[in-house]
């Protein structure tokens, strides 16, 4: 089997298995890093987990089809041709169906020009690589627990209580939007909260509920916002 692996190759350039492992490896250990780098750094609404576990795959995948091409210049035309065709005929609105579609065009492409040791490493290793992103449920940054969502109709000076009755449930709480009405004669505001107990949302609610100033209230769970 070994010996296949290292022989199985029939194109122009002679397949070096240790250095395909070693560069695949190198390049899935510098895609994490800037994976991890990403979900620490990044502070926008519009996270997605789908394009973190994409910062992943796509270093491999180009290291991958570089070994593929290996400094021929039909292959390189022949790879963006199906990939130009296929992106044409398919939105493809999630980056991750955008590794996928290249993982399987380049897989392709390295058996069709008789890459086959090539072929059968990589498709291994982007087998296990996106297996093991779905199982370990990689790039999911949930900081939050509860975003609630409130009018309030009270005086400024009462916000101070509103906020020790949210910390008295939660052990963070984040205000992310404060919008002033003048015209409904108060402000819509927006929280964000880590709940020492995420059993009690529904006392934490009721308790708005009854707080005075409160009005509209709506709350969701964090894990059903865009970040998914």
């Amino acid at each position: 089997m070994t010996d296949w692996l290292q022989h199985g190759d029939y194109g122009s350039t002679p397949l070096h298995l240790p250095v395909l492992i070693l560069g695949l490896l190198l390049a899935l250990v510098s895609g994490q890093v800037l994976a991890w780098v990403y979900m620490a750094t990044h502070s926008g609404l519009s996270y997605s987990r789908s394009f973190t576990n994409s910062l992943v795959m796509l270093p491999v995948l180009v290291a991958l089809v570089m070994q593929v091409m290996n400094n021929n210049l039909i292959t390189a035309f022949g790879l963006m041709a199906v990939f130009g065709i296929v992106r044409f005929r398919n939105i493809l609105r999630d980056t991750l169906d955008t590794s996928y579609v290249l993982s399987v065009i380049i897989l392709g492409m390295a058996a069709g020009t008789g890459k086959f040791s090539t072929a059968v490493v990589g498709g291994i290793l982007i087998v296990g690589l996106l297996l093991l992103l779905s199982y370990a449920s990689f790039g999911r940054r949930q900081r939050f627990d509860l975003v609630v969502n409130l009018h309030w109709t009270g005086p400024m000076e009462g916000l101070d209580g509103l906020g020790r009755l949210l910390d008295r449930h939660s052990l963070k709480t984040f205000c992310s939007s404060r919008r002033f009405n003048p015209a409904q004669n108060g402000a819509d505001l927006s929280y964000r909260l880590l709940l020492r107990n995420p059993d009690r949302v529904e006392e934490l609610l009721t308790e708005l509920n009854q707080f005075t100033g409160v009005s509209r209230l709506t709350s969701m769970k964090a894990e059903d916002e865009s970040e998914v």
